[in-house]
């Protein structure tokens, strides 16, 4: 059975063009695991990062959004966004929540050169994996 920092190596490993993959708690915005190929990718960078990632799940705007939403329909507040892509001048960013750990968030970064489909197709396929074995 593999463990998260393998999981998320051979993520890096195998999906052409990746720079990194990490696994977020969005409760406390630390990372649970990392792996990269980057030397500039140092602790502290890779703290923003995750601190970026949990804004863009948990923060403040993106919780008023939900209430509003709830509010609307008249349901409780849950979190809505499950999964998230973005892109910079130079990478992709593929992002979602872990099935059935909604603090979990698997994020997976890659260069430009990375066929879209690709990258979401081994970040979903990694999801299964790392569901059991995050808190």
């Amino acid at each position: 059975m593999s463990n998260l920092n393998e999981i998320c190596q051979n993520m890096v490993n195998e999906v052409g063009d990746a720079l990194g993959a990490a696994i977020v708690d969005l409760e406390s915005g630390l990372l649970l695991t990392v792996a990269h190929n980057v030397p500039y990718f140092t602790q502290s960078y890779l703290d923003a990062v995750a601190a970026a990632a949990v804004d863009m799940f948990r923060g403040k705007t993106v919780n008023t959004v939900e209430k509003l939403i709830a509010s609307q329909r008249g349901t409780e507040v849950h979190r809505l966004v499950q999964e998230v892509q973005m892109t910079t001048e130079k990478t992709y960013h593929f992002m979602s929540i872990v099935p059935g750990k909604p603090n979990a968030l698997m994020v997976l970064i890659t260069g430009k050169k990375a066929n879209l489909g690709m990258g979401w197709a081994a970040l979903r396929g990694a999801l299964p994996k790392v569901s059991p074995l995050c808190p």
